[in-house]
């Protein structure tokens, strides 16, 4: 509704041009002045454009027909549909009188509209001229019966017709005449009246003051749901509300009653009563100076919104009221002056007026900057066989912990205690029914036990004289036991091993002393519980922990026990494994955040039978946070992980910091009275055990104030942050009454209670952005007993104008319109971002600083998505952008991000210039930037899920809690918001690009049972024995169809040519990609059903069937389709070569790839280029195989051979590792030497020994690739001798490409043999065969236009493969181009070089960018695909690569 005023005024102009008018009386001077004066009273500046008003324009009346006028003539008949009729009756103006023109429409069920104007008799335009845009009125129909009418008076002798529009509201239905609108001529007779005054004083005439409108306007808005209009929508509503208004004072409503309709305002005196004793008193007007404020309160608190200028006169009046409710109440205007004129508030007011822009969010001008300067690429990666770390002191408790349990104890705890440098390993077991303690520590000197035993929590029993240990001395309520020395495997400890009875003892506390000094747990007894037992005592398979810090995770475990004593003891046990954690590599700073992350989330105990004072907790966060910090600065790597744990974690601080929470509470009971009760209860808790909580129960305390008292609010604010009743309970100082507080302490509660969320915040909240700025920007003591004697200094070398942008951000954190608060703190991140890459001084603070401005980021994006529901593409594409940019300044490897956020903005910027390609090429950004997500959302499943799993098991966490670990951690993340944007914006671009809700692949009719899963590669080699369609969530492009599936449906985006596209038509299988989630989401739900699904190349329709018809659909022609082909393969043999030249290819000697790329030299066009090829031929690897050389080798595949034989899979990957063990013979390298030289490709070994082992490893790999997986089965389904698959070598030099490409010189998806279908690839083409996400640009081309190619998609893949100048050994056996089977692509081809992974940026690619190069380089592709064709007489599967524009083609085939 933001800018309707202008809008408006531009409409009421435009009517102003039309010429329709009415003669009117004019208003009394005191009329205008009154108008004049309400007017000048608004702060509001209107546009000039209002001036239009002031001529007083008036509608034609459209009012109800009355009953007791004459039935005027009959002039028109119209069918509207079949059985609805328009009449159309004109009754002509009378002397003085108005033309009168009645409508009626019979037999209708529905809300009628009349859209209406009236076109004028004086207009002059010239021939051709025609009406553009014309604003129409539109008024609606009285329903009477089963008809609708409808009269419209006009006495303006100017209008000599009116055309017309019906429009059914209820049927969305529009009503024209044949096409055209309805036009109706008025035969007017009007004769000038003799003496006839005062007959045009009418109510028709009189002006409808604007502001009225405005606000009539506002409430038609309102009305509607307030919708987002455009500027010609704006108008219409403008001129309706216009209409409603002149209607009312037709009917001899009051232009004050109407005033005080639409105001709300006390309606004027009648005549008579001025003189009563109420209008004698005396009312002190509201200054406008207090009135504005009011105002700009009123705004602030709805979260300013932008208000229409219409919404603001309400405001102000609604202001103004509100003061004058207060000075009714006996308040003077000082007095209300000092209320309301608190803080900067004037100074706020001052600059809207000042900028003209009150009602209005200012915003803030971004730099403009290069994006790229915000890139980081520190990779998450991590090497399981080093994540192992061996504790370093002591390995004697290892050895002593693992000598019980191979004495077959099951172990009850263990528990291991640290103490000066040293440690102590205490470990309860069973045996034979019997309790024992051992007790061990690597401490040399001699040490004395100090023991007791518990039946319950806190008690010191002495132990029976029955039970002791040698040599041990009975006191009154404890024991004392010498530790005696002890030795394993040359490693010497001290030990005490106690045997209990069964007294029914829960644990044994106890503490040492060594000499006169007594050592004892963090300052408290080290205590052992006998009934927690030891979830590591479960069997170990070997897989537990595997992908894990494991040796860390279970010293965590150890510890765990001792962390739940308090906040303290584990965030100082935290701080001690800090340096463990990073020598274990990424996997041990994740198993420390795991655990941090099960704290926070309330799922490990926060505080057991131990009190601590907040200081000491702070302090023990501070401590930790430091380590944190030092590791981020030395670590780049880790800083993604690091920013989760100290976010979790929480601030602290050292000093008065978490002195404050102890100190501040004393002084909001003191100030407010609230001493006992609830109050007193949460004082007790927050001296002894102050924790996260408690910044939720403050958070509760003021809702519930804020509330008018309302305890369900309380319960409300704590349930929903999970704080229950019974965790109230559970604290050590438990809390168990409700809070009661009386009227009076609101206020100051209020005000304290606020401080003192700050203090909370500042220890226990990471993400808190009130305190994060306020430690960065410097405070000091505000008195009051709040923050006293603190004083924190600004951090310094922040960048210039940094505090001002923070203060904007403070300023604008409860907005509605989210883009000035999101531009902001995303400014804020960015000028941040330098400092958080270097070292700076007090970098935690600016961590900490980053983390919340982050946090509030997120939260302003999920509070504005009722706003985004109706907005535009083009604000919904900015708020994507803002999320994109927030994202790639919350991640370690960011580079693939910053290239969509690139990307995004260039399509944003297509999108506002009306380019046609912009909803496609967006699309492609937004299919590339789900890609991203999900390799995040992959990339922490794999590093964080092991470590929650095995650690959940050590602590017995929850399993849920377990389950959803990485779920709810991307779930919390810039990654979870921006995949909802995108979801919620992919139908609006598949819409506008015309691409529908699926991508057909294979259109093949098929019924068959749905079932769903995860992925295609995990079932590609299960057999399903009824017709299955499958519901992949996950399809790369390299597996095979599963035999018993007819039909694939994926969310996946494989390429139209990938392998499995390929497979799916050959076998006549649907596949198809579904790009809806709502439909994906519904057939999931059919899982077991039966469904029949029919495709078009575009589309697919679905619906569940009976078992009959499926029996029905299977025609004997569908059985023979999907029947075993019948194909064999012929032995190859060596004949004597180990290297032929292209002349000697032959089909003896190489297969068909080898064959057709000689044949095509020499044929194909001249600006078409081949490579130079020669080939190790067939039967070569079993030659090299018998050769004494490989004796070995010979035999190991042999055996493997034979377990394969007997179904044993794994023999697969064991063969592929034996056969890259073959040596080359010396007549190979000889050979292969001589035919590469001879056709003029460069020798590998001339580049010395290592780069011959280079190629001699490629051509091992492809000859190994005989028994890959998919290979494999592949053969096994169409029962081929895999014995008898012979492989050649086609050997090419590389031809370092700039574009890749892939022609079906037959548009595979639809079947057309007039049109090419080809796919485009950055870089080298096995990104486009193999299994590489994403989408390559696609586009058809018809055989008799090579000129003009059609672009179907734009590229969404992010990674392109380069390589230097290289050799490629290709696979080419003998069962790739057999009839009737696929073979192609199953086997591998190998450079000698690996390929440079490149994350690709399309915003400055020419193929992408630059038109005209674009259609040249498709043209030329599609012209040696046609060529090619030609050559052969059948359809060709064409590779090839494009350099420096020219045209190369590596390899065809018959197109499957």
């Amino acid at each position: 509704m933001s800018g309707f005023s202008a809008a408006a005024s531009a409409a009421a102009a435009e009517r102003c041009a039309l010429a329709i008018r009415a003669r009117s009386a004019a208003s009394s001077p005191a009329t205008r002045q009154q108008a004049s004066i309400r007017r000048s009273s608004l702060v509001m500046r209107r546009p000039a454009t209002l001036a239009a008003f002031r001529r007083r324009p008036v509608a034609p009346r459209a009012v109800a027909t009355p009953a007791d006028r004459a039935s005027p003539d009959l002039v028109g008949k119209f069918t509207l549909d079949s059985n609805s009729e328009l009449q159309v009756a004109v009754n002509p103006a009378a002397q003085g009188s108005v033309t009168e023109i009645d409508l009626e429409v019979t037999n209708t069920g529905g809300s009628l509209i009349l859209h209406w104007g009236a076109l004028c008799a004086d207009r002059r335009r010239p021939d051709g001229t025609a009406v553009y845009k014309n604003r129409a009125l539109r008024t609606p129909f009285v329903k009477s019966g089963d008809n609708s009418t409808l009269r419209i008076e006009i006495d303006d002798p100017a209008v000599h017709a009116i055309e017309f529009l019906i429009f059914d509201e209820t049927q969305n239905k529009w009503f024209k005449n044949n096409g055209q609108n309805f036009q109706i001529q008025l035969q007017l007779s009007r004769r000038h009246s003799n003496g006839a005054s005062g007959a045009s004083s009418s109510a028709t005439s009189t002006m409808v003051p604007e502001d009225l409108v405005q606000i009539q306007a506002y409430l038609r808005w309102e009305r509607k749901g307030k919708q987002s209009y455009t500027p010609e929508q704006e108008k219409e509503e403008y001129e309706a509300a216009r209409a409603e208004l002149i209607e009312e004072l037709s009917r001899g409503v009051s232009l004050e009653k109407l005033r005080a309709k639409l105001t709300k305002a006390p309606e004027a005196p009648e005549s008579g009563e001025n003189d009563s004793p109420a209008s004698q008193i005396t009312v002190d007007k509201i200054p406008e100076d207090l009135v504005q404020v009011q105002a700009y309160i009123r705004w602030e608190k709805a979260g300013k919104p932008n208000y229409p200028p219409e919404r603001q006169l309400v405001e102000f009046e609604e202001a103004r009221k509100e003061l004058q409710a207060e000075v009714d109440k006996g308040i003077s205007i000082d007095q209300l002056r000092k209320k309301i004129l608190k803080g900067n508030i004037e100074s706020k007011v001052s600059k809207q007026l000042k900028n003209k822009k009150y009602f209005s969010v200012e915003r803030i001008q971004r730099k403009k900057r290069d994006i790229m300067q915000l890139l980081t690429k520190h990779k998450h990666t991590f090497i399981e066989e080093h994540v192992e770390v061996a504790p370093k002191q002591p390995a004697v408790l290892d050895l002593f912990s693992k000598s019980l349990d191979k004495d077959g104890c099951e172990v009850i705890n263990r528990k291991l205690f640290k103490f000066g440098g040293k440690e102590i390993l205490a470990i309860s077991t069973k045996i034979l029914n019997k309790t024992k303690v051992h007790l061990a520590t690597n401490h040399t000197e001699p040490l004395i036990l100090h023991w007791s035993l518990a039946k319950k929590s806190g008690e010191w029993k002495a132990p029976p004289s029955n039970i002791l240990p040698s040599g041990s001395k009975l006191l009154d309520m404890a024991c004392e036991t010498e530790f005696t020395k002890s030795e394993l495997d040359g490693f010497y400890y001290q030990v005490v091993e106690i045997e209990l009875d069964d007294g029914g003892y829960k644990g044994m506390p106890f503490v040492l002393r060594s000499g006169e000094s007594w050592i004892k747990n963090n300052g408290s007894d080290f205590y052992l519980d006998f009934i927690t037992h030891d979830t590591r005592n479960t069997k170990d398979t070997g897989d537990a922990g595997k992908g894990t810090a494991k040796a860390l995770l279970k010293r965590i475990a150890d510890l765990e026990e001792d962390a739940q004593r308090s906040l303290m003891h584990r965030f100082n046990i935290a701080a001690d494994l800090v340096d463990e954690a990073r020598d274990a590599g990424l996997l041990g700073i994740v198993g420390l955040f795991v655990w941090i992350r099960f704290m926070a989330t309330r799922q490990l105990t926060w505080n057991k039978n131990y009190n601590v004072k907040p200081r000491e907790i702070s302090k023990a966060q501070d401590r930790f946070t430091d380590d944190l910090e030092n590791m981020y600065k030395t670590y780049p790597q880790y800083r993604e992980i690091l920013r989760m744990i100290m976010a979790a974690v929480g601030r602290g601080g050292e000093g008065d910091v978490g002195q404050r929470i102890r100190d501040e509470i004393l002084v909001i009971q003191r100030n407010n009275d609230c001493k006992g009760g609830m109050m007193e209860e949460w004082h007790q808790k927050l001296h002894n055990n102050t924790s996260p909580d408690d910044v939720v129960i403050c958070q509760a305390l003021i809702d519930y104030i804020n509330s008018d008292f309302d305890i369900s609010v309380y319960w409300d604010t704590l349930n929903k942050n999970g704080i229950t009743k019974d965790r109230l309970l559970s604290y050590d100082r438990a809390i168990h009454s409700e809070p009661n507080f009386r009227s009076a302490q609101k206020e100051g509660l209020l005000r304290d209670l606020g401080n003192y969320m700050r203090s909370l915040k500042a220890v226990h909240s990471g993400a808190d952005l009130e305190s994060a700025i306020a430690t960065c920007m410097g405070y000091k003591s505000e008195g009051e007993g709040f923050m006293v004697g603190v004083q924190i200094n600004p951090v310094k070398g922040l960048p210039s104008g940094f505090p001002e942008l923070l203060e904007f951000v403070l300023d604008h954190v409860e907005d509605k319109s989210p883009e000035p608060l999101l531009e902001g703190l995303l400014e804020a991140r960015v000028e941040l971002h330098p400092l958080l890459l270097d070292s700076p001084e007090r970098m935690k603070d600016l961590i900490f600083l980053d983390i919340a401005l982050d946090s509030t980021f997120r939260t302003a994006i999920e509070r504005s998505n009722e706003e985004l529901n109706d907005a535009a593409p083009e604000k919904i594409m900015y708020i994507i952008s803002l999320v994109l940019e927030n994202l790639a300044l919350s991640i370690d490897d960011n580079e693939d991000i910053l290239y969509c956020l690139k990307g995004w903005n260039q399509a944003l910027e297509m999108a506002k210039q009306k380019d046609d390609q912009w909803a496609l090429y967006a699309k492609a950004f937004l299919d590339r930037i789900r890609l991203a997500l999900a390799s995040k959302g992959e990339q922490y499943h794999n590093i964080m899920q092991p470590s929650a799993e095995y650690l959940g098991s050590l602590l017995s966490v929850d399993q849920w809690a377990v389950n959803i670990f990485t779920e709810e951690i991307i779930r919390g993340g810039s990654a979870a918001t921006l995949s909802a944007l995108l979801n919620r914006f992919d139908p609006v671009l598949r819409n506008v690009a015309h691409l529908g809700s699926w991508q057909v692949i294979s259109p093949i009719e098929v019924s068959g049972y749905v079932v769903v899963v995860d992925e295609l590669l995990a079932v590609q080699n299960k057999c399903y024995d009824k017709p299955t369609i499958l519901v992949a969530k996950s399809v790369k492009g390299e597996e095979e169809i599963p035999d018993g599936v007819v039909g694939v449906i994926t969310p996946d985006m494989p390429d139209v040519l990938s392998h499995v596209s390929v497979r799916a038509r050959n076998s006549k299988v649907l596949f198809a990609t579904c790009f809806d989630h709502s439909i994906l989401s519904e057939l999931e739900g059919y899982g077991q059903k039966l469904l029949s699904f029919k495709p078009t190349s575009a589309d697919i329709t679905y619906r569940e069937i009976a078992e009959s018809e499926l029996q029905q659909s299977i025609s004997p022609n569908i059985e023979a389709d999907h029947a075993v082909p019948s194909i064999s393969l012929v032995k190859k043999k060596f004949l004597g070569k180990y290297a032929i030249s292209a002349e000697e290819f032959s089909e003896e000697m190489v297969g068909a790839k080898s064959r057709n790329i000689a044949y095509l030299k020499g044929k194909v066009p001249s600006w078409v280029g081949v490579p130079t090829s020669v080939a190790i031929p067939f039967g070569t690897f079993e030659k090299v195989l018998s050769d004494g050389l490989n004796k070995e080798v010979a035999q190991n595949v042999e055996n493997l051979k034979s377990r394969l034989a007997q179904e044993d899979f794994t023999a697969l990957g064991e063969i592929r590792k034996a056969v890259l063990n073959l040596a080359a013979p010396t007549q190979l390298v000889k050979e292969l030497k001589e035919k590469m030289i001879g056709s003029g490709m460069p020798w590998p070994g001339d580049e010395g020994d290592q780069r011959w082992e280079q190629a001699w490893m490629a051509i091992k790999k492809v000859w190994a690739s005989k028994w890959n997986e998919r290979a494999y089965f592949s053969t096994r389904k169409v029962k081929l001798d895999h014995d008898y698959l012979s492989m050649a070598v086609l050997v090419q030099e590389i031809v370092n490409a700039d574009y890749a490409f892939v022609i079906h010189t037959t548009n595979p998806s639809t079947g057309d043999s007039s049109e090419i279908y080809a796919e485009v690839v950055k870089g080298f083409g096995e990104t486009l065969v193999g299994a590489y996400p994403g989408r390559a640009m696609s586009f058809v081309c018809k055989k008799d236009e090579l000129d003009s190619p059609k672009l179907l998609g734009y590229p969404s893949k992010p990674i392109g493969l380069f390589i230097r100048r290289s050799i490629i050994f290709r696979s080419d056996s003998n069962g790739e181009d057999l009839e009737g089977y696929a073979g192609a692509g199953l086997y591998d081809s190998v450079p000698m070089d690996e390929e440079d992974e490149v994350v690709l940026d399309y915003t400055t690619d020419p193929l992408i960018v630059d038109h005209e190069f674009q259609n040249s380089i498709l043209s030329s592709i599609a012209r040696a695909g046609h060529a090619i064709e030609e050559l052969y007489g059948s359809p060709q599967d064409v590779e090839g690569v494009v350099k420096d524009g020219k045209i190369y083609v590596v390899q065809t085939r018959p197109q499957m």
